[in-house]
């Protein structure tokens, strides 16, 4: 041992036992021999080894020589770099090296043998991994941290163990990597910027796809060394977020990547960082903020984060860059919503908020991907979506861009098919949903053919899947129509017509392709090609496609067979499937895989195929409510009562039976609905007996058993059933039958023998049944009608007051509680028409006395005998039965020609009836008439009286009708261009004459001159032009122009003499001329035609007479503003929803506003004008934000002189008055009894005092004494009676006729008296003035100061007069203007009517400047399924406005008496 010492200190190498002298005089594989022993020797020894420590010093020393560093043969150098790693094992914590340079040699040739990890099939991997376990074991690379370039040394071994980290390598090799590494990090003093670059670079996205291992590596380092490392990290985010030094690093540019990497590896690590991220998101750079949005989006949606939670802060800030003024921020904002809602479903309520904002957000994108992250996260679980965002995407389906309605319509379908059909989530989830299915048919309503055609699709691919087993598809569809509300039904209903409708037009057309080619018919098949192609998306591209489709049926003749089974009525789901697949790969091209005339094609076989209904559709739709006729059908289950199940299973059938009547051709499906006729349910016979008449055209001579059976239920239905059952089994037995005379004649002898009067009850059935026997076979039974019309339905029944009604102030009851006596009134004069109607000739003069009766009707108010023993509901209901009765008649040509000025005029003034279900029902008559084109276009001057309706949802709704009817007549004659000889009758202009006509002779329009009168006419007046000049197509305002000016040079027909007649008309013309100039830019130009008036209306246009003269008061032309007519758009009208009446705020304001039209919104002269009516273009807005409507200030009347006392003349004129009726005229000849003679003796009402009431014989102080308690309990009474009544209003324009000397002493007496007290009445006039019950007491009242002249009307209404003036919103409309029955006595004050229309609107502005939504392009009213306005809901939302708007009190009872 001594020896060895010495032999060490003498600087000579000493190698192991049996290891010669190495050096570069011997061969390599001798040096690697000789190494390896060597390496075996070091490998042995330990660290406690001094002697052998010592002995081998030298040796230990010369391996590091450079001689063997810098060898170039790699295993030399391996198997020194192992000797070299045992050294620093051996010899730790010493290193034999004392030399820096020495020792940075050494390492830095240690890292580059590491490189030889990164083969790990090479036969020296054991020795390489042996080289880094040593290493990493020791911690050998710690010895460089008292080195300056140890930075270097660390930083190289970093790089080089990041790049031969690859996934050949086992965890072990993994595990001393991060040992190593960690060991540097975590015992260092510090770590350099370029060092932690070296690990940071390995989360970078782009290297981190590249090596996956280095990831995984640097991701492990950085978890050991979290706490270590934290403050570098700190440090260098600091550096580049908050001071910008970009420079210092490389990965400046990868800040945000490595934020989100940093956070998902150890959130610790960034505990200082985030904080700094709340200012980089506040930060004006756009696209720094749009990148730190992005990477806060994954940091909150990360599925394990909770973030959200720890920084609530930083949270909250991130929310409000959902806000943010740059486009790409909010789409990224919008975009990270499902991720958040699919991974922390505690963050809806927090998103729900934002995300409603920017549903409404003026980008279409981000609206559209609101829509896509609340359906991505639906679908993956419904409860991570609350009802608040699921409305959102409901509320999109209304959206103005076709792109985000889509994606909402499509979401909402996908959800519904997944958790109703599929029923994935339960019954409770499906509950929640329910609404969808209504919904998306609600879409049906749009015009848009998209949106249509998309329903559809949705309607065959997600609610009633057309791949399914027929007779599961048959039971969903079953459910389905069980549980849609009534407007869902309704679109089905419509979109089930459209289809066969094009189905129809389809089948034409390959008619035509077999006809003999010819001018005619190439023109109807372009004319029948332009028809299919508007039933596509994209009109006009889909004509261009339509002709080339045409040119293929004409040339194919495979295609046009498969086509024309396709369309036939025998095709059955089955075969419509392998016909469409046949048609469209005839039609395709491999070459041209985007092939837009293909995609058309496909959408219209997808329109006319029968997916759905054939045959064996229809028997199992039949077992299927067999099933639950029988009880075995799991009803309840899917939450239908079974007889409601029944019910919509019938109404199914009936609607399938209008569009595939052939496919319930089947002894099955008759012998089904044969059992349903024998139900005890009403409705279900009701909806039997109507599938029978559209479906058995054949059972005659296909199903004899059907017809023997049938025969005796239909008999028995014409005789004993409801109403409606006797209508559709009259028309069964004419639709089935060949021996319908016969059959009729069964029904008809003892029905007429059976009529007794004086049981009502019993008559209903019959007179349905004889009326549409008179209609089918008028000439079969023409002698025993007419002296049943005139025997039997005049005398004994219309002229007949048997029983007398229940006395009640309700102006309208519910059907059921209507007397039967008045029903039975109701059905005779239906019969009677539809007696007329079969006959179709006045020849016997019979529909002239027909009309003289119904027109005797509405001038009596519905009281024909004036008896008293009607009571008003009643009335009502006869006042609407005579007018809608006229409106019939008046469809049919011989009829119309008979009906006279003065009835129509008439019959115009039931749409200003005084009882809102009237005026309701009259509108929807008069609409349906005028969109069938049967009704003439002078009845479309009616709805301008709607103008003057206090209710805001009926002038809505006739704005509507307007736009509808002036469309439908446009489209027509683009249609038809060959019917210019109608043109009278079908412009829509040309019913500005007959308007200008009818409100000339309007009975509220007396003085000539009067101010409030003409503001009336201007009102009614602009309703109709201003949706006539919305567009100014062919010069049409000046065709208005000229025609009005034409008037002005004619004659009233009806008066032609009269110069206050003529003097109204031309008033009228030129309230009209100041409309036309003020309100165009264009009126000026020459007119494209000379206007033709109608013959009917006005004499011929006199030459010689130029009547330039203006007939409009100084006053009235301040009233005149010029602006362009809105569009006819009626996007607030008509589909926001109407607020309900009468709960506009209680301002002050709104509280004095007095009952006049003067100030109605319709006005064209209000400067404010603030309808709920807007075109889009007339405010800056993004494409689909809610708007508010601004209210602007009434137009402030012109001050007068005198003014308080002319406006208390007018509140003593506006007082309500009755009527003086005089005796019925009507009375039978015993003597004659045949009908011509019987009806004509029905006269208009003549001016006798008849039905006039006798007057109480009290004084005023009487009255004034009138007991407390009575008037209380008097008042109790009424007010039970007001939930279907609104307070009383009186009646429109009715007004005695008084000359100007019997005006002038009415208004001397009304100024000459007392303020605020009422004049004693004298004895004649109060035996005169007939109807009591609107007269009222007038007390003394202190005067106000003077204030807007509304409001000194308010102010000067007695307080005792309270509660009996009227809610603007809640009063029915006045019935209107019966001509005068005596002339007034001179005593009799003169009063203006009351009137309610412009308060009505006035009031109401509260409600006009609400917020509106401009994505709606719906409307429920807008195709022929309108769906109808519930009476009781009617009658509701009136009871609800009662207490609102109350200005004077009900009259108590002695003052009705």
């Amino acid at each position: 041992m001594a020896h060895t010492k010495s032999k060490a200190n003498d600087g000579k190498i000493i190698y192991p036992p049996g290891v010669k002298e190495i050096s570069d005089k011997i061969s390599k594989e001798e040096m690697v021999r000789r190494l390896k022993m060597v390496v075996k020797t070091f490998m042995d020894m330990d660290q406690d080894s001094e002697d052998e420590k010592e002995l081998y010093l030298n040796l230990a020393l010369h391996l590091a020589s450079d001689f063997f560093l810098k060898h170039p043969d790699k295993d030399v150098r391996l198997l020194v770099a192992c000797c070299l790693a045992d050294i620093f094992r051996i010899y730790a914590p010493e290193a034999p090296y004392t030399s820096p340079d020495k020792l940075k040699d050494i390492f830095m040739f240690i890292t580059r043998q590491l490189k030889g990890l990164e083969d790990t099939k090479s036969a020296q991997f054991n020795r390489y991994f042996y080289l880094l376990e040593n290493i990493a074991w020791v911690k050998s690379y710690n010895i460089c941290f008292e080195l300056e370039d140890s930075n270097d040394i660390f930083t190289q071994l970093y790089r080089t163990l990041f790049q031969v980290i690859n996934n050949g390598h086992n965890q072990k090799v993994h595990m001393h990597m991060v040992d190593l590494m960690s060991s540097i990090v975590c015992e260092g003093d510090a770590v350099s910027q370029e060092l932690l670059d070296t690990v940071l670079v390995n989360l970078v996205p782009a290297h981190k796809n590249l090596n996956k291992q280095a990831y995984d590596l640097a991701k492990a380092l950085l978890k050991r060394t979290a706490q270590a490392v934290e403050p570098y990290i700190t440090n260098f985010f600091n550096q580049v977020l908050m001071l910008g030094k970009t420079s210092i690093s490389d990965l400046s540019e990868h800040v945000f990547d490595l934020i989100l990497e940093l956070y998902n590896i150890d959130s610790h690590l960034l505990l200082s960082v985030l904080p700094q991220l709340e200012f980089k998101l506040k930060s004006n750079d756009n696209e720094e903020r749009l990148a730190v949005v992005k990477l806060l989006a994954k940091m909150f949606g990360a599925k394990d984060s909770e973030l959200a939670s720890q920084n609530k802060p930083l949270w909250q800030c991130y929310l409000g860059r959902f806000n943010d003024i740059h486009v790409p921020i909010r789409l990224e904002c919008v975009k990270f919503a499902s991720h958040c809602l699919m991974n922390h479903p505690d963050l809806a309520k927090d998103l729900t908020e934002f995300l409603k904002v920017r549903s409404h957000d003026p980008e279409e994108a981000i609206r559209h991907d609101v829509i896509v992250s609340i359906v991505t996260a639906a679908k993956k679980d419904l409860s991570l979506v609350n009802d608040h965002l699921l409305n959102f995407v409901r509320e999109r389906t209304l959206d103005k861009r076709w792109r985000v309605r889509r994606e909402a319509m499509m979401g909402l379908a996908q959800i519904y098919k997944k958790y109703c059909l599929q029923a994935e989530a339960g019954k409770e989830a499906s509950k929640q949903i329910s609404w969808i299915k209504d919904k998306l048919l609600h879409i049906y309503y749009q015009n848009s053919i998209d949106d249509k055609l998309l329903v559809e699709r949705i309607f065959a691919q997600y609610m009633v899947p057309h791949n399914l087993e027929t007779s599961e598809r048959m039971k969903c569809l079953y459910y389905l129509y069980a549980t849609l509300d009534t407007n869902a039904v309704k679109a089905l209903n419509e979109m089930w017509k459209c289809q066969n409708m094009l189905r129809h037009h389809v089948r034409d057309l390959l008619d035509l392709h077999k006809q003999q080619k010819s001018d005619p018919t190439d023109k109807a098949i372009f004319s029948k090609v332009m028809i299919i192609a508007k039933n596509l998306p994209d009109p006009g591209k889909a004509q261009d496609f339509m002709k080339k489709f045409d040119q293929f049926l004409e040339e194919d003749e495979r295609i046009r067979s498969q086509l024309d089974v396709l369309v036939s009525p025998n095709c059955s789901c089955k075969l419509a499937e392998g016909c469409v697949r046949e048609i469209t790969r005839k039609l395709s091209n491999p070459k041209q895989p985007t092939n837009p005339f293909l995609e058309m094609v496909k959408f219209l076989l997808e329109r006319i195929a029968p997916v759905h209904i054939d045959t064996e559709s229809i028997s199992a739709l039949i077992r299927q409510i067999n099933k639950s006729i029988d009880g075995t059908a799991d009803d309840e289950e899917e939450g239908v009562q079974t007889d409601e199940a029944i019910r919509a299973g019938l109404e199914l059938l009936k609607v399938l039976s209008f569009t595939h009547s052939i496919s319930f051709h089947s002894a099955e499906t008759f012998e089904s609905l044969l059992q349903c006729l024998k139900m005890d349910d009403e409705k279900v016979a009701e909806a039997g007996l109507q599938i029978f008449r559209n479906t058995g055209q054949k059972i005659e001579d296909d199903f004899p058993h059907i017809r023997s059976a049938l025969l005796p239920v239909l008999q028995q239905k014409a005789k004993k059933g409801t109403a409606r059952q006797a209508k559709h089994a009259i028309h069964c037995i004419h639709a089935i039958f060949s021996s319908k005379e016969t059959q009729f004649a069964q029904i008809f002898e003892p029905l007429h023998k059976s009529l007794d009067p004086s049981n009502p009850e019993q008559l209903i059935t019959p007179l349905i049944s004889i009326g549409h026997i008179a209609t089918l076979a008028p000439e079969q039974f023409s002698a025993p009608l007419k002296s049943l019309v005139a025997g039997f339905v005049v005398k004994d029944l219309l002229m007949s007051d048997r029983f007398p009604g229940k006395k009640t102030t309700k102006l309208w009851v519910p059907d059921d509680e209507v007397g039967p006596e008045t029903l039975t009134k109701i059905q005779a004069m239906k019969m009677m028409v539809r007696w007329l109607m079969g006959m179709r000739t006045n020849a016997n003069k019979s529909g002239t006395s027909t009309l003289r009766l119904l027109t005797a009707i509405l001038n009596s108010d519905g009281d024909l005998t004036e008896q008293g023993k009607i009571s008003k509901p009643d009335m009502s209901r006869l006042r609407l039965a005579a007018g809608c009765a006229v409106l019939k008649l008046a469809q049919e040509p011989c009829y119309y020609e008979i009906i006279t000025l003065e009835q129509f005029q008439l019959c115009a003034l039931v749409m200003n009836d005084e009882c809102y279900q009237v005026r309701q029902i009259f509108a929807q008559k008069l609409n349906k008439g005028l969109a069938k084109l049967r009704l003439p276009l002078e009845y479309m001057a009616i709805f301008s009286l709607c103008a003057k309706d206090p209710a805001k949802e009926r002038r809505a709704h006739a704005r509507q009708c307007l736009v509808k009817n002036i469309n439908i007549r446009r489209e027509y004659l683009k249609q038809h261009a060959a019917v210019s000889e109608k043109l009278l009758s079908l412009l829509p202009e040309y019913v500005v004459p007959y308007i200008i006509h009818l409100l000339a002779h309007d009975p509220d329009y007396v003085k000539v001159q009067d101010i409030e009168q003409l503001k009336d006419i201007k009102e009614c007046l602009w309703f109709m032009l201003e949706i006539l000049m919305s567009k100014n197509e062919n010069s049409s305002h000046a065709f208005i122009r000229k025609m009005v000016e034409n008037i002005k040079q004619t004659r009233d027909v009806q008066g032609p003499e009269d110069p206050k007649m003529n003097e109204k008309l031309y008033t009228v013309c030129d309230v009209a001329m100041n409309i036309i100039i003020t309100k165009s830019t264009t009126y000026s130009l020459e007119s494209p035609k000379d206007p033709v008036l109608p013959a009917k209306y006005f004499t011929h246009p006199d030459k010689n007479f130029n009547n330039s003269k203006s007939y409009l008061p100084s006053e009235m032309k301040v009233f005149f503003t010029p602006g362009k007519p809105k569009a006819t758009n009626v996007l607030g009208a008509v589909n926001k929803p109407l607020s309900s009446a009468g709960k506009q705020a209680q301002t002050k304001t709104s509280r004095m506003e007095t009952m006049s039209n003067a100030s109605s919104n319709s006005n064209p002269s209000s400067p404010g004008r603030s309808k709920v009516r807007l075109d889009s273009t007339e405010i800056d807005h993004g494409e689909n934000e809610d708007i508010k409507v601004m209210k602007s200030p009434p137009l402030q009347a012109k001050k007068m002189e005198k003014r308080e006392d002319s406006d208390h003349l007018r509140s003593e004129i506006e007082k309500p008055r009755g009527r003086k009726k005089g005796s019925s005229a009507i009375s039978l000849d015993q003597e004659d009894r045949s009908s011509v003679e019987l009806l004509d003796q029905v006269k208009p009402v003549k001016t006798s005092q008849r039905g006039r009431k006798r007057a109480a014989h009290t004084s005023e102080s009487d009255e004034q004494q009138w007991p407390e308690e009575k008037r209380s309990k008097e008042d109790l009474l009424e007010n039970e009676d007001e939930q279907n009544s609104p307070p009383k209003k009186t009646r429109r324009g009715r007004p005695p006729k008084a000359t100007n000397e019997e005006l002038s002493k009415g208004e001397t007496q009304g100024k000459g008296g007392k303020r605020g007290k009422k004049r004693p009445v004298s004895a004649d006039e109060e035996d005169g003035d007939g109807d009591n019950e609107n007269k009222e007491q007038k007390q003394k009242k202190t005067r106000q100061p003077r204030a807007t002249k509304k409001s000194q009307q308010r102010i000067e209404t007695p307080e005792s007069d309270v509660n009996d003036t009227l809610s603007p919103e809640s009063t029915p409309q006045k019935r209107r203007g019966r001509p005068p029955k005596t002339p007034p006595t001179p005593q009799t004050q003169p009063k203006k009517n009351f009137r309610g229309a412009r308060s009505r609107q006035a009031a109401s502005r509260e409600n006009d400047s609400s917020d509106m939504d401009l994505r709606h392009d719906s409307s429920l009213e807008n195709m022929d399924i309108t769906p109808e306005v519930s009476m009781d809901g009617v009658n509701a939302e009136e009871d609800n406005q009662l207490s609102t708007l109350r200005v004077r009190r009900k009259p108590n009872k002695r003052e009705r008496r």
